[in-house]
């Protein structure tokens, strides 16, 4: 919409456009009527199919009314943003793709005698809010290996639901410790468990589908 000055200022444009229309189509009607005079024939009255001639005062105010027309607005969509998907609520159980799992046990480590592996293993939220995350031995399952053997699992012989749910503050680290007591285990907890034997071992950490790195151990 424009103010009542702008309608002020066109109105006297037009005004002024349209008398001069009109001078110049008075002009040029005198000197096209000039030329004819008594006695003489018009090229207009001796032409069988006459033409009729454009009317300069409506052809200046079409062209007038074309060059002030306002052009219609054009509606401008705003689009509203959508909330990011998969935001997550203070709380929640944590989602994988948010969990750093990892487990520490320093270079290649020797153990001779009755010394036992230790091994630090930590969880990481690295979601935008605090999640909760069941780190009981069903869940986070601490696993020995050698080869193709497994040898031991935290998540052998476990009593009770095994479940322990902790809240995980986002980058403040869960961590667990864990001793090996260099014996076997396996799913039958009424046998007395054998002693593991010298040689190489992998440590690992199980979370769903997370998988920490490898933690390379020997017992001598």
């Amino acid at each position: 919409m424009r103010g009542d000055g702008g309608d002020v200022y066109w109105r006297r444009r037009m005004s002024v456009l349209v008398a001069v229309l009109v001078v110049v189509a008075v002009v040029a009607w005198a000197c096209s009527s000039g030329g004819s005079g008594p006695g003489r024939t018009s090229s207009a009255q001796s032409s069988s199919s006459p033409t009729p001639s454009a009317d300069p005062l409506l052809a200046g105010l079409r062209t007038l009314a074309l060059g002030t027309a306002s052009p219609s607005p054009t509606p401008t969509a705003t689009a509203t943003p959508s909330p990011t998907a998969g935001q997550r609520k203070p709380g929640q159980p944590c989602v994988e793709e948010d969990l750093v799992l990892s487990l520490q046990s320093g270079k290649e480590q020797i153990y001779a005698g009755d010394a036992r592996p230790t091994f630090l293993v930590t969880l990481v939220n690295t979601g935008p809010v605090m999640c909760t995350a069941d780190v009981g031995p069903r869940a986070m399952e601490i696993r020995i290996t050698s080869g193709a053997d497994r040898i031991w699992s935290n998540a052998d012989c476990v009593s009770g639901a095994g479940t322990e749910v902790e809240q995980l503050q986002r980058g403040v680290p869960y961590v667990r410790s864990l001793e090996w007591d260099r014996r076997r285990s396996n799913a039958d907890c009424k046998a007395t468990p054998a002693a593991a034997l010298p040689g190489t071992y992998v440590a690992t950490v199980r979370m769903g589908k997370l998988r920490s790195s490898k933690g390379i151990f020997h017992l001598r």
